[in-house]
């Protein structure tokens, strides 16, 4: 009776949403549901920062004095100054997992089925994308709790409100993971490219250190570096929100940052354009 029959474009996005929303909601719990299967997983992710909280916040307590610089008003303890240094660690850590997990999926897992479905890749993507800030930021919470009972000063209230702003660079990590796994093509040249790119990303910002110590000690060129690295801009957006301030210039660098690498990755996965075109079929030989 229908058939023949345009229907209209509200019926029509109707329709694209209840096949969009249910795919994401999938791929979601599967990675939530594959991450609540491992406990090592968490229990790895938690107790890393852990130990740079208490070893090396301990050693270098008298070495890294913090100055008053924004957000604080006051001298500050060196582990309230690393602690949201170490929650970009943790997301950082897990966006590079999930962007391994996303090799070995492509090669041989689910995702080599998913990238032949009637859905977009975008939409797969995406998915994959929320699996992976989703649990970036549920393993920084936890961190948190613990940074908490060691005794870092964490109110509850700025937890809460920097969960947000937690999440927006927990998606901007795991865009660039994501963005890594069009370009890593077998497991076993992962391990390089994840030091290539963690640890230079990781000391090369304002997580341990305030850029000014970087200036002042003569490092120009790395003060340079660091001062326009996206992972600065997301560990200093964190660092305002666990003192109840907003950083709007950090937090739309962030955003934007995410949103490039993930178009970019976007490119990547398209088979007429990125790693298909260039690679061949996902697993193929």
């Amino acid at each position: 009776m229908t058939a023949g029959v345009a229907l209209p474009p509200v019926v029509r996005r109707r329709g694209v949403l209840a096949h969009i929303v249910p795919a994401l909601t999938a791929i979601v719990a599967r990675e939530v549901s594959k991450f609540l299967r491992q406990p090592g997983r968490l229990i790895s992710s938690v107790v890393r920062p852990a130990l740079w909280l208490i070893v090396f916040a301990s050693g270098f307590q008298n070495v890294f004095g913090v100055s008053i610089i924004p957000p604080y008003e006051t001298y500050v303890e060196y582990k309230v100054y690393l602690t949201p240094g170490l929650i970009g660690m943790v997301l950082l850590f897990n966006g590079m997992l999930s962007s391994l997990a996303m090799v070995y999926d492509r090669e041989m897992g689910m995702m080599r089925l998913l990238l032949t479905a009637p859905l977009s890749r975008g939409v797969l993507l995406f998915g994959k994308l929320l699996a992976g800030a989703f649990l970036s930021l549920l393993q920084a919470v936890v961190f948190l709790i613990v940074a908490m009972l060691i005794g870092v000063d964490i109110t509850v209230v700025n937890l809460l409100l920097s969960l947000p702003v937690i999440g927006l660079a927990a998606l901007m990590l795991a865009a660039l993971g994501l963005l890594l796994s069009v370009h890593v093509k077998q497991l076993e040249n992962f391990a390089g490219t994840m030091n290539f790119v963690i640890f230079p990303m990781f000391f090369i910002s304002s997580a341990l250190y305030p850029l000014w110590k970087l200036q002042e000690s003569g490092a120009t060129w790395i003060w340079q570096i660091a001062r326009f690295s996206p992972f600065t801009y997301a560990v200093e957006s964190i660092r305002f929100a666990l003192v109840g301030q907003f950083n709007g210039p950090a937090v739309l660098v962030t955003a934007v940052v995410a949103i490039l690498l993930f178009v970019i990755a976007l490119f990547g996965y398209d088979p007429q354009r990125g790693l298909m075109k260039r690679g061949g079929p996902p697993g193929g030989a």
